[in-house]
């Protein structure tokens, strides 16, 4: 069992320590527009890998990547059609997955499918760290079927003592998962309905 440090994220020094951790390997939660997300740098196998053992999470499970830039989104999928580009620019950032083929070049432990989820959430906390980290592996801060965390005490509960530092951003503005889609065919498929309706999927595509 490690020591996990908890930084209000308004501290100057919070989002430098944040980056030092992932770069040392290790995992950090932070404040997203939906719930608090634990995460690692996206190259970085064995921190991924991490992630899984930490949150007793299935590894047929895929890991989300989360973006600063949609400008970063080339980096993590190895092709954008027409439909996951309409859905981008119409919801980023906010509460939107969507689902694409992934890069050959990502870690296999990031997901055992060809493909992967990727999102730009609307946070000044998690836009600060990935503007200065690139582009992150991000799961919701939790163990595995319980609750999504909504507050930093809450990330505490269930996984202190697992990782090694928490950034405080108050309570998440949001408190629900992000909408899923599949866009990596032709015809878009909700995966998961979360703050974006269905109809303004369909409006968005329309």
């Amino acid at each position: 069992m490690i020591q996990t440090k908890v930084i209000p994220a308004d501290d100057p020094a919070a989002i430098q320590q944040a980056m030092s951790a992932l770069r040392q390997g290790g995992l950090v939660a932070f404040p997203t527009d939906t719930v608090y997300g634990v995460g690692a740098l996206v190259g970085d196998a064995q921190a991924i890998a991490q992630l899984y053992v930490v949150k007793g999470r299935g590894s047929e499970k895929a890991i989300p990547v989360l973006l600063s830039d949609p400008g970063e989104l080339e980096q993590i999928a190895a092709e954008v059609n027409d439909a996951a580009q309409r859905l981008a620019a119409r919801f980023w950032p906010g509460p939107l997955t969507l689902v694409l083929p992934k890069q050959a070049s990502l870690p296999e432990e990031l997901s055992a499918l060809p493909s992967v989820g990727v999102r730009m959430p609307n946070h000044p906390v998690a836009l600060a760290l990935m503007r200065l980290t690139g582009p992150l592996a991000v799961t919701s801060a939790n163990i595995s079927g319980s609750a999504s965390p909504v507050t930093a005490h809450e990330v505490l509960v269930q996984l202190g003592g697992r990782i090694p530092l928490v950034l405080d951003g108050g309570r998440t503005p949001g408190g629900i998962s992000s909408t899923v889609v599949d866009c990596t065919s032709g015809e878009p498929r909700i995966l998961r309905l979360g703050p974006i309706s269905l109809q303004e999927i369909l409006r968005a595509l329309d």
